[in-house]
């Protein structure tokens, strides 16, 4: 059984940073896709960072510059570094890996505010 806990999220000023982290347990492959999603209240789940086979990257145009996706797969660790922190990025974060099916962390609150 494959399970994800995310942990890291906080109250940050504007132009704050904040580092995500995922610790994973159960058996995935080192070359299983996982991410990093956000969702506010009133609007759908929206993929913030992913790490796809090969090791590439793809981020949300409203974070690219900002945000660093990073994995661990020795220690099975998810990580998204966030700098330059801004109010409209302020949600829930998920962390969440496909293999055969989606698995999804309980999400940890992020919140930008002076």
């Amino acid at each position: 059984q494959v399970q994800l806990v995310e942990s890291g999220g906080g109250l940050v000023p504007p132009g704050g940073s904040l580092r995500l982290s995922c610790v994973v347990s159960g058996n995935i492959y080192s070359t299983t896709p996982m991410g990093w999603y956000r969702q506010v209240p009133g609007k759908e789940r929206e993929l913030v960072a992913e790490i796809i086979r090969g090791g590439q990257t793809n981020y949300a145009d409203s974070v690219k510059g900002r945000f660093t996706i990073s994995r661990d797969s020795v220690k099975n660790m998810l990580y998204l570094q966030m700098n330059s922190l801004k109010p409209e990025d302020t949600a829930v974060y998920y962390c969440s890996l496909m293999q055969l099916k989606r698995y999804w962390g309980q999400g940890t609150q992020v919140t930008v505010s002076s």
